[in-house]
């Protein structure tokens, strides 16, 4: 080579490198005067967490004051008229059946197809927190709180009870009932009610609270989801409507289970002292009694304790399950498992298929079980999904999804195939717990299970410690479900008053009296009929939700970038095939903002949807200056007012 050509050689390098140098200042002139918020393109955002937001929390009183008072007078007119309560609720509960059960249904199945669409495609690699940011939990942990969650009073009442009533009474045309194929299909009708719809229902709440939340800094509430959608702020009347909605179907959700629960440790009581039938005075003292609990819990923030105690319960619900499968049929369980499982992938979608319009026996089973099922879900939804948020950060919309959907759900498979199917086992061998085998003969809903749990050795000796869990579980669902509401009814604040959560305690209470008082000796009936009519209303806000959701995955940064990438290459492959053949490399230059070659050409990253959401703001909601590149605040001072000095010195 030439010393001219290996000069020419060396020097290329160089020249390149200052050509590439004056690319970049001039890119980054031109991104200088562009009107992003903090001079930040919208595609370079690593996520806004809601703990560096500057919000100033208080309680909102047009929501406590006005579901607050329609509560107290909801159990004023309980109190005088039961009965009226009972025949109102009827009536809007028929009503809301024949004219709106399919609205439940497509909540339920539609959920579980939109949530695993979303964890597949491109936008489940989105992270539910910042870029780069690490769970907070080990995934060992995060199951294990899952698994938490999905224990709970309603598992051990309808543990045993609800497998019986199937394999006694099933759904119409699915099988014969008393029959070793009733056995299966009881067990899977129940798994149904209880797995992946039901989880599908919380976690599209919980996946698009911690979404808006710890990736785009917004306070945790329900109707914080829905903001860009219908633009409003968060002291908006439509805003608090949501959260109202929100707030009234988590009370009488929850209360439903504090009922239930009420009811069986009085049983449990009774069977254990020798007693009579106390009936539901004695129930609605426990609720009192446990209230008084909860209420000491708010109000002298003993958090830890109750985390602690909530933990030793959830190991001892491990051990009663471990417990019940060696002392029960345990050989039986081991086969029956597999089966139950094949039997409910099998039939699930002839289960979910039946609808209301199948004659008048499959609407009466729907109006008792399923549909009823997915209404307690949905008033479950913002206190489960609430939940599930705080614990799933920094995990990204995949694991999220398969996360909540399979590991609950496999638990309750498990529950369900101990508990059902040992007391199925009796009724079908040794101990006859529905007396003459027929439906009719089985106990009341609150005793089926000690009566179960008398049938095994060592039973009786297990029926104190099972009182002992279902108080606990009282206290901590009422104390859990009350602070999501203290919440909800505080602007999202993260530490809530806790005056306003003991007060939501107190309603709780209230609407789950009312909730027994209304349905006599059987109140069942009372918690299936409030149920219904009052998560309808969110069950519509759960269908707004997905839709919002979906718009603000549209948005999101790593989506901008990859819609660059995309563009980018595919314009840069296409024009270095055109002019260079098969030899070419790919390399970074800026063009005319008038070329259509640009990555971005056809597209507006300045637009307002792409920008708003990730300009900081102060305590009065006025903008103020932050630096992306340190993740602090620059100064105290107002962008608004810093621009203004500026204007005046260029006036001078």
């Amino acid at each position: 080579m030439s010393r001219n050509k290996a000069g020419e050689s060396s020097r290329r390098p160089r020249k390149m490198g200052i050509l590439a140098n004056k690319a970049r200042r001039r890119s980054l002139k031109i991104l200088l005067e562009m009107e992003y918020p903090h001079n930040l393109h919208p595609a370079l955002v690593p996520g806004v967490s809601i703990e560096d937001q500057k919000i100033r929390y208080g309680i909102d009183k047009p929501i406590l004051l006005v579901v607050g008072l329609a509560i107290i007078g909801f159990f004023c007119w309980g109190i005088y008229s039961p009965e009226g309560v009972l025949a109102v609720s009827s009536t809007a509960l028929d009503w809301t059946m024949e004219n709106l059960g399919w609205l439940y249904n497509l909540v339920a199945i539609g959920t579980v197809f939109y949530l695993l669409a979303i964890a597949l495609s491109k936008y489940g690699k989105i992270p539910l927190g910042l870029d780069g940011e690490k769970p907070e939990f080990s995934t060992l942990s995060w199951a294990a709180m899952l698994f938490g969650a999905g224990i709970g009073i309603g598992i051990i009442f309808f543990g045993a009870l609800e497998p019986l009533t199937h394999y006694f009474r099933p759904l119409p045309g699915m099988y014969k009932a008393r029959t070793i194929e009733a056995v299966k299909g009881a067990l899977a009708q129940s798994i149904l009610h209880w797995g992946v719809n039901a989880w599908a229902i919380y976690a599209i709440v919980g996946l698009a609270v911690a979404y808006v939340s710890f990736r785009k800094g917004r306070v945790p509430l329900m109707s914080s989801i829905l903001e860009p959608m219908f633009g409003w702020e968060s002291k908006a009347w439509g805003a608090r409507l949501i959260d109202g909605l929100a707030i009234i179907a988590t009370l009488f959700g929850t209360a439903a289970s504090l009922g239930i629960g009420a009811l069986q440790i009085t049983r449990g009581m009774e069977i254990m002292g020798g007693l009579g039938r106390l009936g539901n005075t004695v129930a609605i003292a426990f609720i009192v009694l446990l209230t008084i609990g909860t209420i000491i819990s708010a109000v002298s923030g003993v958090t830890k304790g109750i985390r602690r105690l909530s933990n030793i319960n959830l190991g001892l619900a491990i051990a009663l399950a471990i417990f019940i499968f060696i002392a029960g049929p345990t050989l039986f369980l081991t086969n029956l498992f597999p089966g139950v499982i094949t039997t409910y992938i099998g039939t699930a979608p002839e289960m979910l298929s039946a609808t209301m319009a199948d004659g008048p026996a499959t609407a009466h089973f729907l109006k008792n079980w399923t549909t009823f099922f997915w209404a307690w879900w949905v008033s479950w939804a913002p206190f489960v999904g609430v939940f599930t948020a705080k614990i799933s950060r920094g995990r990204t919309i995949r694991q999220f999804v398969l996360g909540v959907l399979l590991i609950p759900s496999s638990i309750i498979a498990v529950a369900f195939t101990v508990l059902g199917g040992t007391a199925l086992w009796m009724q079908r061998t040794s101990v006859a717990i529905a007396q003459g085998n027929t439906i009719d003969g089985l106990p009341p809903s609150e005793e089926v299970f000690f009566t179960m749990l008398n049938g095994l050795p060592g039973g009786k000796l297990v029926a104190p410690i099972v009182i002992v869990m279902l108080a606990v579980f009282f206290i901590t669902s009422s104390d859990s479900a009350s602070l999501v509401n203290s919440q909800l009814s505080q602007g999202g604040n993260p530490n809530p008053k806790r005056i306003i959560t003991a007060f939501w305690a107190v309603c709780m209470a209230l609407i789950a009296v009312i909730m027994l008082l209304m349905g006599g000796s059987d109140a069942l009936t009372g918690l299936q009929n409030l149920i219904t009519i009052t998560s309808l209303p969110f069950s519509i806000v759960l269908i707004l939700m997905s839709v919002a959701f979906f718009k603000e995955l549209r948005h999101d940064p790593i989506m901008i970038r990859n819609y660059y990438k995309n563009t980018a290459l595919e314009k840069a492959v296409r024009r270095g095939i055109e002019w260079y053949g098969d030899n070419f490399e790919i390399s970074i230059m800026p063009v005319s903002e008038a070329s259509q070659r640009g990555a971005g050409a056809e597209f507006d990253s300045t637009s307002e949807g792409y920008t708003s959401w990730y300009a900081r703001t102060d305590e009065d909601g006025n903008p103020v200056a932050y630096d992306y590149a340190k993740g602090e605040y620059v100064d105290e001072v107002p962008i608004v007012a810093r621009r203004a000095n500026n204007d005046e010195e260029t006036d001078c």
